[in-house]
C-alpha cells in the first residue's frame, strides 16, 4: 500500500486497516528529487530530506527504491546523480547510506549494488564485471546491511519514536544533515552526518549527548567503496563544548558527498 490513507499499518482496534509495512512513496520521490539536483541548488532544498519526520511515526513504513524507479525511462539511480563519474558514484553510496540511517525498513531493487549505468531491463544481462572490481558500491552494501543488523540502534527503534533524534536539520547552507539512531532499550547512540556537497568540511562541530570516546563505524568515503579517503578515520573525543542544544559535542571531519556513522561511548 502507497497511497495517503491513513492508518494502514496500524491495529484493527483501533480503527486502523491491520498491515505490517506501508511503502513510504513520499520518502522517495523527495529524496530521489533531492539527489537529482546539482549540489549548488541543494541549500535550497532541505526541506525535501527534511519533512518526512513530520510523518515517520504515523505507519510501519518501508523505505523504497523500487523497480520502479529504475525502468521505463526512468534510467539507473546511477544515473539520475549530478556530477562527474566520481561525484555520481560519491551520490549513489550517499543515497544508499541515507536510506540505511533513517527508521524504517528498507528496499532495494535487485542489481543496484552493481551501480549499473543502464536501467533494468528483463532482455538483457546485467554488469557482473563490476564484481570483480577493487573498489565500489558493491561493497558498501554488504557493510550497509552488516550495520544495520549488528547495531540495535540502526534497528530496533526503526518503528518508534524513541529511535530517531534530529541533532541539526538546519544547515542548509552546508547541505548537512545530523542525527541520532537509538536503540529504544537503551545503549550507545549512532550519530549519522551527511555532507550532500562536494565541498569536503574538517572539524564540523556536532552536538552530542554523552562524552568520551566516538568511534567511526562507516565512512561512505572510504577507498573501499570508491571513496577519496581524504579524511582519516580515528577514534573522536567529545568534548564538554555545548553545541545543538547538547552539553557535549565532536569535531567530525565531512568528507565530500558522503554520510558517516558515528557511535557513542
Amino acid at each position: 500500500e502507497s497511497s495517503a490513507f491513513p492508518g494502514v499499518t496500524r491495529p484493527t482496534s483501533g480503527g486502523g486497516l491491520g498491515f505490517g509495512f506501508k511503502w513510504d512513496m513520499g520518502w522517495m520521490n523527495d529524496t530521489l528529487r533531492y539527489f537529482a539536483r546539482d549540489p549548488v541548488h541543494r541549500s535550497h532544498h532541505q526541506g525535501d530530506l527534511t519533512f518526512r519526520t513530520v510523518y515517520q511515526g504515523s505507519e510501519n513504513f518501508v523505505l523504497p527504491l523500487s523497480h520502479d524507479e529504475v525502468v521505463h525511462g526512468k534510467g539507473s539511480l546511477l544515473n539520475k546523480m549530478p556530477g562527474d563519474a566520481w561525484q555520481q558514484h560519491a551520490n549513489l553510496r550517499a543515497l544508499l547510506a541515507y536510506q540505511v540511517a533513517l527508521p524504517g525498513k528498507k528496499l532495494l531493487f535487485m542489481g543496484t549494488e552493481l551501480a549499473p549505468r543502464s536501467e533494468w531491463s528483463a532482455d538483457h544481462p546485467y554488469p557482473h564485471d563490476a564484481l570483480r572490481e577493487p573498489a565500489g558500491v558493491h561493497h558498501l552494501i554488504p557493510a550497509l546491511n552488516a550495520l544495520y543488523r549488528d547495531e540495535p540502534a540502526m534497528h530496533r527503534g526503526d518503528h518508534d519514536p524513541a529511535g530517531f533524534e534530529w541533532v541539526d536539520g538546519s544547515d542548509a547552507a552546508a547541505s548537512v544533515l545530523c542525527f541520532l539512531r537509538r536503540d529504544p532499550a537503551g545503549g550507545a547512540p549512532i550519530l549519522v552526518v551527511c555532507n550532500l556537497t562536494p565541498t569536503p568540511r574538517p572539524g564540523y562541530r556536532v552536538g552530542v549527548p554523552t562524552p568520551g570516546a566516538w568511534t567511526v563505524l562507516l565512512d561512505t568515503d572510504d577507498p573501499r567503496f570508491g571513496g577519496s579517503g581524504c579524511f582519516r578515520v580515528q577514534p573522536l573525543q567529545a568534548t564538554d563544548t555545548p553545541h545543538h542544544g547538547r552539553p557535549h559535542s565532536l569535531c567530525v571531519d565531512l568528507p565530500p558527498l558522503a554520510v558517516r556513522f558515528v557511535k557513542g561511548a
